[in-house]
């Protein structure tokens, strides 16, 4: 049976011997695209349309646009815009009487 130590120094081995295999495996696949790139004329617009990077996510269009209110309070003058949870003075109340 091997010791608490003996395995540590075992798992570090692996651990070296993990970083340098995706290392080279990682350099291998960079030379290999390089060539992919370089035999067809590729450009970077080609490869990545629309200047998207990998890992970066797009917003919507219509993310972050402010929305007309439907909705208001006569009393207090507040209003909604119908989306989301609905505020506690239109709760259970006829909601044709605060259109506007």
């Amino acid at each position: 049976m091997t010791s608490y130590k003996e395995l540590l120094k075992q798992r570090e081995a692996l651990e070296q011997q993990i970083n340098e295999a995706r290392r080279r495996e990682l350099s291998d696949a960079v030379a290999q695209v390089r060539a992919l790139v370089a035999e067809h004329g590729l450009t970077a617009q080609d490869v990545f349309p629309s200047g998207k990077a990998a890992g970066k996510t797009t917003r919507s269009s219509t993310a972050g646009t402010k929305v007309a209110p439907k909705y208001r309070d006569p009393a207090t003058g507040q209003t909604w815009t119908g989306r989301g949870k609905a505020p506690k003075w239109i709760q259970n109340q006829d909601r044709e009487k605060f259109a506007i």
